[in-house]
């Protein structure tokens, strides 16, 4: 497979990203561990007009200056102190644009999966970005870590398969005011391993 080259994250259209991800594959190596996926649902934010974006207005944080660099690398961060979430930084630099990986279809590695999930269910292990985090071994240590990289990757699926994708309102952004109606929210339709 071919892993996603530079110019595919500098893309000025965070939502062309979020639903140009979807089919592409997640890689991570973890100790050596293989785990792989394909990406079937994701969120777009955009830090300059989009109320539901941790960059809102130009805001910058030690959490969210990330998000200021140049489209390629994680931005990861923990949520309600409990779950890890993987997102994509996209567009150039100063930009604050990116893409949020909320469900993936496994597709190798799963008995790493399940042993990182301390469980023997493989019904919607990865399903909610939670899970893909916590599946994937993705931890606040991989926020700024280079997509070019041999820990964590994306690369293009090598077996081309058609699909329908759905557009919807994000999840859990209701404090955005009229941001939270925006279909930014991006999924294969149909596809089991979408988030509930």
């Amino acid at each position: 497979m071919q892993k996603l080259t530079k110019d595919f994250f500098l893309n000025d259209s965070v939502t062309n990203v979020a639903q140009e991800l979807l089919g592409k594959v997640l890689f991570t190596n973890i100790n050596g561990n293989i785990s792989s996926g394909i990406i079937v649902e994701t969120e777009a934010y955009c830090g300059r007009d989009d109320k539901a974006c941790h960059a809102y207005n130009g805001k910058i944080t030690k959490r969210n200056e990330v998000m200021y660099a140049q489209g390629g690398i994680a931005y990861v961060y923990l949520c309600y102190g409990m779950h890890n979430m993987l997102n994509v930084v996209t567009n150039t630099a100063g930009h604050a644009d990116a893409v949020l990986i909320r469900a993936v279809e496994p597709l190798e590695g799963l008995s790493y999966m399940l042993a990182r999930k301390q469980t023997s269910k493989i019904e919607r292990i990865s399903s909610g970005p939670g899970n893909v985090c916590k599946a994937f071994g993705i931890e606040l240590i991989h926020n700024e870590t280079d997509f070019g990289g041999n820990e964590l990757w994306l690369e293009e699926n090598p077996t081309h398969f058609d699909f329908e994708i759905r557009a919807s309102t994000r999840i859990g952004v209701d404090y955005a005011g009229d941001d939270a109606k925006r279909l930014w929210r991006y999924s294969i339709k149909d596809n089991k391993w979408v988030s509930k």
